[in-house]
This record gives C-alpha cells, sequence and structure tokens, in this order.
C-alpha cells in the first residue's frame, strides 16, 4: 500500500510538470518504474494506460483554458497514433536506448535555442502576433518520430514535440504546451493498444496503473491553469531549461560521466537556469519600466 501512495505522489507531480511544460509524465514515470526492477515493456506499457486517463483529463482542462491550437492538434494526432501503436508493437526488439543520445543531443540543442530567445529575443507586444506557420508535411514527421520514440521509451511526445514547436518564431508557449499535451490522449490509446495486443495483460499491474491515473488526473485542472496565469517569456525560459537538465543525464550516461562530476555539472546547470529566470524577470521589470515612461 505504502509503495501504491508513492506511485500516486509521482503520478501527480509528474502530470503536474508535464501539464504545465508539456513534457515529463513519461521521463519521470518510467525512471521511478525502472528503479523498482519492472521491465522496460511493461514499464512503458502501465504508463501509457495510465495515461489514456490523465492525457484525457490533461486535454479538457486545455480545451477549457484555451490552451489548444486545433489545427496543429489534428496534424499531430494521426501521424503519432499510428507510430505509436507500430512502437508499442516493436518495442521488445528494438534498441530504443540506442538511440537516446543522439535524441538528447538534439533536444539539448534546441533546450539552448529557447532559453536564448526567451532571454534575448523575447518582444512580450509580439507573443501573440506573427507565429511562423509549419506545413503539414512538418507536422506528420515530427507527429510519426514523437509517437514512435513515446511508444518505445515510455516517454517522448511531449519531449521532441514541445521543444521543436516553441522553436518557432512567435510561438506562444501556453498554446504549444496545451496542443501536445491534448494530441498525446490519441497516442496514448494507439500505444496502448499495441502492448495490449503484443503484451498482454498477465504482466501487468493493475493497481499500480491505477494509483498512477489518480495522482495525474487530480493534477490535470492544475496544471492547466498555471501555464494560463504564468507569463510566456517567464515559461519560456522555464521550459528551455527543464529540457536542458532532462536530457542532461542521458548525454552523461553516454559519455560515462559519474561520481563527482555529475554532481558538479548538476550544480553548474541548477545555477545557471536560476540566473536565467532571474534575468528573465528583471529584464522583463526593466522593459515595463521603459514603456511605462515612453508612453508618459
Amino acid at each position: 500500500m505504502r509503495k501504491l501512495f508513492i506511485f500516486a505522489i509521482v503520478g501527480f507531480f509528474a502530470q503536474l510538470i508535464d501539464g504545465s511544460l508539456g513534457m515529463g509524465y513519461g521521463a519521470t514515470s518510467s525512471s521511478l518504474l525502472l528503479t523498482f526492477g519492472i521491465a522496460p515493456a511493461v514499464a512503458s506499457a502501465s504508463i501509457h494506460l495510465s495515461e489514456i486517463a490523465t492525457t484525457a483529463a490533461s486535454g479538457v482542462s486545455h480545451y477549457k483554458f484555451g490552451n489548444v491550437d486545433k489545427k496543429v492538434l489534428w496534424k499531430l494526432m494521426i501521424p503519432g497514433a499510428i507510430s505509436a501503436f507500430i512502437g508499442a508493437a516493436f518495442l521488445s526488439s528494438l534498441p530504443g536506448d540506442v538511440m537516446k543520445p543522439f535524441v538528447s543531443i538534439f533536444l539539448t540543442a534546441l533546450g539552448f535555442y529557447i532559453l536564448f530567445r526567451f532571454l534575448f529575443k523575447w518582444n512580450p507586444s509580439q507573443a501573440h502576433k506573427g507565429a511562423k506557420e509549419l506545413k503539414t508535411p512538418f507536422y506528420i514527421v515530427l507527429g510519426s518520430i514523437a509517437g514512435f520514440f513515446d511508444a518505445i521509451g515510455g516517454g517522448g511526445w511531449g519531449p521532441i514535440n514541445t521543444p521543436v514547436l516553441l522553436a518557432r518564431k512567435g510561438a506562444v508557449p501556453r498554446r504549444v504546451i496545451g496542443t501536445v499535451d491534448t494530441s498525446e490522449f490519441a497516442t496514448t490509446v494507439a500505444a496502448s493498444a499495441g502492448f495490449l495486443l503484443f503484451l498482454g495483460t498477465e504482466s501487468l499491474n493493475w493497481l499500480l496503473i491505477l494509483a498512477f491515473v489518480i495522482g495525474g488526473v487530480l493534477a490535470a485542472p492544475l496544471a492547466a491553469w498555471l501555464i494560463k496565469i504564468l507569463p510566456s517569456y517567464l515559461l519560456g525560459v522555464f521550459i528551455g531549461g527543464f529540457i536542458i537538465l532532462t536530457n542532461a543525464n542521458t548525454l552523461l550516461s553516454s559519455f560515462n560521466v559519474g561520481g563527482d562530476k555529475i554532481l558538479g555539472f548538476y550544480i553548474v546547470l541548477f545555477i545557471g537556469w536560476a540566473a536565467a529566470i532571474f534575468y528573465a524577470v528583471r529584464n522583463k521589470v526593466r522593459l515595463s519600466k521603459q514603456d511605462v515612461s515612453e508612453t508618459l
């Protein structure tokens, strides 16, 4: 019972992170399950089954708070669902860990780009104007890649889609996050169907899945509300740092970095991230005062 309570708490915070940042539920949950010795395929299946409820709750919440771009939603959902089913079917025979370092390098680069753009290029008056429209084939490819990696890794829909879409000029963070979170429902259902068909139900712990569901559903409305009230410039800086941090462990492990070096590396990252947030807030205050003085 104690373990199930822990899983429910983790599910709550995992969904709070995912619903606020557009990523993190799968990565956080799968890390916990693997730590408890659960097989990767079973961990991914359990996460996706629990996400059917949490992504539905998150999607409804984001929709009600006006965080969803309907045009982009459908372009991501359909290819993502198809590729997620394929990824679930072949999980047992595909070396998903081999691809993680390459994906992490790509995401880390995007994280730095997003951090830089929201620190030095972010113009609040233009935040809702001139967002670059991407072609439909781009969304199809993006959704297919994200859905596939989401299924074979237990998480990947948000970490792949969110940074790429945020990298667009004029992108509004809460709209990107809300759209990615809402579209994940179809991907989750497709991946779950694949796991149930090819993995079966005998190895699944349904109480564990229920614990994640309860925690995640409770957190979904709170997360959708948070990104509604948080300023876009601060959310962008926060997301950029989060992307870098979440991929740092994979990169360090790939290069066999361990011990005190890992601790020192994370300390530097956290200090840099805190400095970036402080700079963003300070710069926002300065620009606000400048606008007031110019108006007067």
